[in-house]
């Protein structure tokens, strides 16, 4: 008889204890082990769409009641957006951020406004890296552990991907893959990157496999007859796909050989599948093959996937007027139309797709722009999302306010590890597994944030 998963999470549980040097790799294999046995038959997906650089929360999400909006003017004085251009894009929802807050979407945004008004778009409020809960005195006084190198963008952008400093060697969605990788026909395809290297995917059994906004990456070579010959394209798919007693060589004819068959399998299921809509942005082209590999789940055999997308340009120290509405245009629209391809795909609900990027900024201005900051606030849209809501709380506008650290940090009030363990428990993780995907879940609040409908 098989062993149920209670049995695996206890023998899961006593391997780590036994085994200090790799507790988690186990736990989670076994974990793995368990969910393949109560596989889910229905299909769900997590679509990341990263900002690189640290977006600046204050003009992207803007304080709109009168109150607000005047503080923000006076910390902001020369970056801060007119309101007066504001009034398309006031958010009205379906319910009131806490202490009746009112915010305003940047116009360039515009797009994403209906989203939220139709309930198929939240917003989290000042979500950041956290170990455990920290007030300002908890940060002024070091009173409690703080995620390493704070404000640095390589650090954390790895802590926000991976809850661990640059260098990490799995990510929390990669952790997620491990657990639902076998429910899938092939395992390459349970995360996929459109975006570029990213340690967000990578799991302790599952690594990320990436792809260009055309599909699979092919090796160059093996696409022609290499010198005139196709005897010589033949010998060179031998050499590097054979077996080998090396270990680094057995190891990489194995990804050789793994890449080439995901190539063809790919290629296969994207053959004649089509997105309609204006996918011409960057950013836009990348989730039109996320779109499209999701039209292609069937012919891939796949039940569980994450995507990763990303955006480049948002460090903007200096000519943030300048260029970051570009920048926002063009999210906006990208997120727009993808919402709008998967709506056509029917399978709205069944796709989940965030924000996110290494930190937010400083509220006040530096002179022309906005510097390195700490909390940030995000959007996550799809069809199972409570949308036309937020979740989390922003403090009241003042530099030097108890809700902001180093005149103008917003110090965040939701940890990366809630706003990960509600879209993972949403993609199917129990409690059990978010734990161990997200190793400081337990020392925050374990009421979900109401993300998402119950019947989800």
């Amino acid at each position: 008889m098989k062993p149920d998963r209670r049995e695996f999470l206890l023998r899961a549980c006593a391997l780590g204890a036994s085994h200090a040097a790799a507790p988690l790799a186990l736990n989670l294999a076994a974990l793995g082990a368990a969910a393949a046995q109560s596989a889910p038959s229905d299909y769900k997906a997590l679509v990341c769409v990263f900002l690189y650089g640290g977006n600046d929360p204050f003009n992207t999400l803007v304080p709109y009641n009168a109150a607000a909006y005047r503080a923000y003017a006076a910390a902001r004085s020369d970056i801060a957006l007119p309101r007066a251009a504001l009034q398309a894009t006031a958010l009205r929802g379906t319910a009131p951020a806490a202490n009746d807050a009112q915010f305003a979407l940047a116009p360039s945004l515009a797009p994403l406004a209906p989203l939220f008004e139709r309930g198929e778009m939240a917003v989290a409020l000042n979500v950041g890296p956290l170990v455990v809960p920290t007030g300002k005195a908890d940060y002024i006084g070091a009173r409690v552990p703080l995620p390493p190198k704070l404000f640095s963008h390589n650090d954390q952008q790895s802590y926000w991907q991976a809850l661990a400093p640059e260098g990490a060697s799995s990510g929390w969605a990669g952790r997620l893959t491990d657990l639902y990788a076998d429910i899938n026909a092939q395992r390459s395809f349970t995360g996929i990157t459109a975006g570029g290297s990213t340690v967000l995917l990578a799991g302790r059994h599952v690594a990320g496999y990436r792809v260009g906004v055309n599909g699979s990456t092919r090796i160059d070579l093996l696409t022609r007859d290499l010198y005139g010959s196709s005897a010589c394209t033949a010998l060179l798919r031998q050499l590097i796909t054979q077996p080998r007693e090396h270990l680094m060589e057995r190891e990489m004819s194995r990804i050789a050989a793994q890449s080439i068959d995901a190539d063809t399998r790919l290629r296969a299921a994207l053959s004649g599948v089509a997105v309609p809509g204006d996918f011409g942005s960057p950013l836009a082209q990348q989730l039109k093959i996320v779109a499209r590999i999701i039209a292609a789940r069937q012919a891939l055999g796949a039940r569980r996937q994450v995507f990763f997308v990303s955006q480049n340009g948002y460090d903007n120290h200096t000519g943030l007027n300048d260029t970051h509405p570009a920048l926002l245009r063009e999210l906006g629209q990208a997120l727009a139309v993808f919402q709008d391809a998967l709506a056509g795909l029917g399978v709205a609900r069944q796709v989940t797709t965030f924000t996110a990027s290494e930190f937010g900024r400083t509220l006040g201005s530096n002179g022309n722009g906005s510097d390195h900051g700490w909390g940030a606030h995000h959007f996550v849209l799809g069809g199972a999302v409570r949308g036309g809501r937020y979740v989390g709380s922003h403090p009241e506008i003042a530099l030097d306010g108890p809700g902001f650290v180093d005149n103008g940090r917003l110090l965040p009030t939701l940890a990366v590890e809630q706003l990960g363990g509600a879209l993972g428990g949403w993609f199917g993780a129990s409690q059990d597994d978010l734990n161990l995907v997200f190793p400081n879940l337990r020392h925050f609040d374990a009421t979900p944030l109401a993300l998402f409908d119950a019947a989800t």
